[in-house]
């Protein structure tokens, strides 16, 4: 018996376990005591391999799906594998040429193109499903702020990142400015926010508002106000994400069902249920991994989700990652997954 179980198995069960979550991953079918003895050459009997077999199910490392004496991961199973007994294998040369030839950091190309066929070579070099954040406006330095006056006392807010990235924003004042208020108000929003962050200057109108509100005249009230409405976003409000390659999915036996795989692609069309998952992995560091009902989302409850965090000199920019069935071969996945992220910061600190 396993008696020495605190998330440990001793020697001969983690053995047996790796073989057969392993075999799993390869063949997709239940694995016996008989053909682990067999296939593996093991100098175990069938009875030891078979009592070991009915500890790791007792404990929730694997499961019987059927009658038949074979046996599968459960979600524990593979949690367990990941961390404790998976030999990760280096990044193939074919697959890393062709992540080198489209991220290499000479390379041409828009650096918002760039990140946005990210998502297709995951996909490509993996056969799974590939995700891919677009990069975050909160991480770029705010250089312009200019406002123009639209109708019914609207105000359209031009921002402009890092000298080049322009993004428009439209708030609702309680009253008309005239457009020498709105220049005004600009000016003075430009002395306060120009090379912050849209997150630092997001504390910083918090700060003045608690601090400094006695001592500030209603202009400078007024043009924090209108702050306050294009900077009251959460930092992950705007995470914008693509999926490619989610047809490779329709090839998985767990999630081949019908409804299942309508659910899913429901929820990548709708972008409901991996922003979360996504923003968890904007702060983490490193390649995260997410099995089955980790999520916390049921329409994942067969998947597995494989991140990792693209950053260049000034901080994370967001996310990459794949998506693919619980049974995924993660000694390969993950350093993929890990190197592509590498090679994108890089190609975008190149561009900056």
């Amino acid at each position: 018996m396993l008696h020495d179980y605190d998330d440990h198995l001793n020697d001969r069960a983690q053995q047996l376990l790796r073989l057969l979550v392993e075999s799993y991953i390869r063949d997709g079918q239940p694995v016996g005591s008989r053909s682990l003895s067999r296939d593996f050459g093991l100098s175990l009997s069938s009875a030891t391999i078979r009592n070991v077999m009915a500890d790791l199910e007792h404990l929730g490392f694997v499961a019987s799906p059927h009658t038949s004496s074979g046996r599968i991961p459960t979600d524990r199973g593979y949690r367990f594998f990941v961390d404790t007994l998976l030999r990760s294998s280096p990044v193939d040369g074919v697959s890393l040429e062709e992540l080198r030839r489209h991220l290499e950091p000479g390379a041409q190309g828009d650096p918002q193109a760039l990140v946005a066929t990210v998502s297709q070579l995951l996909s490509n070099v993996t056969h799974l499903a590939g995700v891919v954040t677009m990069p975050r406006a909160q991480a770029a330095a705010i250089t312009q702020i200019e406002f123009m006056s639209l109708s019914e006392n609207r105000v359209l807010v031009v921002l402009v990142f890092n000298d080049r990235e322009v993004q428009n924003r439209i708030v609702q004042l309680t009253r008309h400015h005239s457009a020498e208020e709105l220049r005004r108000a600009s000016l003075f929003l430009n002395e306060q926010f120009v090379g912050r962050t849209a997150e630092t200057a997001r504390e910083e109108i918090l700060r003045q508002l608690q601090e400094a509100r006695e001592s500030m005249n209603s202009l400078m009230l007024e043009a924090i106000g209108m702050a306050q409405q294009v900077f009251n976003a959460r930092p992950s409000a705007g995470l914008e994400y693509i999926v490619a390659g989610e047809t490779n999915l329709m090839g998985a036996t767990q999630i081949g069902n019908v409804d299942k795989l309508k659910r899913l692609f429901e929820a990548f069309n709708e972008k409901r249920d991996f922003l979360s998952l996504l923003d968890q992995s904007l702060h983490a560091d490193g390649v995260q991994i997410f099995i089955g009902h980790e999520s916390g989302y049921q329409v994942l409850d067969d998947c597995s989700v494989v991140t990792a965090p693209y950053s260049d000199d000034q901080g994370v920019l967001g996310v990459i990652g794949v998506i693919g069935p619980t049974r995924m071969a993660y000694e390969r996945v993950i350093p993929i997954v890990d190197v592509t992220a590498r090679l994108l910061g890089a190609a975008l600190n190149f561009r900056r």
